[in-house]
């Protein structure tokens, strides 16, 4: 990482804002408070099906791809050496520091004392794993092959998956969680102690194969992100967007009825559809941003969109540090401030919520200063 001072470019400021906007609801997603259950909206689908928070991470990959149709624009010109340097050196940057998030705080209480967290023990594949994965396969397509080539490829990828999970799952249970392609080759290549554990039983949601299809959600923001660069500004590149957004819900939706909906799973419909909504999404911040020249409210979610990594890390570790310190109650720091204060004010999910963003709150305030003294810290 390094610390820069942000240059001028000409990115769009909706473009910013949707960044922010997905990071803003990532960790309202990501830190609920206990004692009552969240908002049902706010919380993932527990297998098929889809709610808000689970358009939050491939919103995230698509804006990922918005910014690198701009980066791209200059590396598709360096030779080839001087691209795969920075790109192989971004992607172990960012896979690293997924991987120790995922063992911090690297030692836990033995029976003899402090040990190490053995790394037997530790998750290989995780969100940011998932982000530098895509980012690594999305910069090797669009620096050698044409956007129209991505276009095939993308339609490859979301049919060939299709095929790979019912080819290769246990025939009757194919989208089962204990049965499903990814389960098996998760637990083949990485074996169970690596894979997320939390959920009912060992499954990783950024398994190896789930993988494939999100590169599609990264493909997607960067063809939006250079239509928008060409057309952006126009009610006809708008309408375009708009068009784009609903035919490929509409076909997600089709689809969806042979082939499920699933965030976990990260199916072919799934993709289609958060693709879909994300240029809805983007046309109505490019109108009102751009066109209408529409400024209030957009500085908070810009603040989030100019240190994206930097804040979404920082939540994470601050979130796992507080459910690490106890307290006398029996209850950790998080969960005391969620139950003995926010549940006692707002008593039920509304009071979960506003733990959540009152944390989300303390996250975009190490943003803002961070803004204010133009530090930009770039991963």
């Amino acid at each position: 990482m390094k610390e820069a001072i942000l240059k001028n470019t000409n990115r769009f400021l909706s473009l910013d804002v949707f960044r922010g906007l997905t990071i803003c609801l990532m960790i309202v997603v990501n830190t609920p408070g206990t004692g009552a259950k969240l908002y049902p909206y706010l919380v993932h689908a527990h297998w098929f099906g889809f709610t808000l928070a689970d358009l939050v991470f491939p919103s995230f990959l698509f804006a990922m791809g918005n910014a690198m149709s701009f980066s791209m624009t200059k590396l598709k010109d360096a030779p080839s050496e001087v691209f795969w340097k920075k790109v192989l050196k971004r992607t172990i940057i960012i896979f690293l520091l997924g991987f120790l998030m995922y063992w911090f705080p690297f030692f836990r209480q033995g029976a003899d004392g402090w040990e190490l967290k053995p790394f037997s023990e530790t998750r290989v594949m995780g969100v940011l794993q998932r982000i530098a994965i895509c980012y690594f396969l999305a910069s090797i397509l669009f620096y050698y092959l044409k956007e129209k080539t991505a276009i095939i490829i993308s339609a490859i990828i979301l049919i060939a998956y299709w095929e790979i999970l019912y080819l290769f799952g246990t025939t009757g249970a194919e989208l089962e969680m204990a049965t499903n392609a990814i389960t098996r080759l998760d637990l083949t290549i990485l074996g169970e102690g690596h894979i997320y554990k939390r959920d009912s039983i060992p499954f990783d949601p950024e398994g190896i194969l789930s993988t494939l299809p999100s590169v599609v959600n990264v493909i997607g923001g960067y063809l939006a992100g250079k239509f928008i660069q060409q057309k952006g500004k126009s009610f006809e590149g708008i309408s375009k967007l708009l068009i784009a957004g609903f035919l490929l819900s509409a076909l997600a939706l089709w689809w969806d009825l042979v082939f499920p909906m699933s965030k976990k799973l990260w199916t072919s419909p799934f993709v289609l559809h958060t693709v879909g909504i994300d240029l809805s999404v983007m046309a109505i911040l490019i109108y009102f941003i751009e066109l209408k020249n529409t400024r209030k409210g957009t500085e908070f979610f810009n603040v989030f969109g100019k240190n994206p990594m930097f804040i979404y890390l920082f939540s994470e570790l601050f979130y796992i540090t507080l459910r690490m310190i106890p307290t006398s109650s029996g209850l950790d720091v998080f969960e005391w401030v969620s139950e003995r204060i926010f549940q006692q004010i707002f008593p039920g999910s509304f009071g979960a919520f506003v733990t959540a963003i009152v944390f989300m709150m303390v996250c975009w305030s190490i943003g803002w200063y961070l803004d204010k003294k133009r530090i930009y810290i770039k991963i």
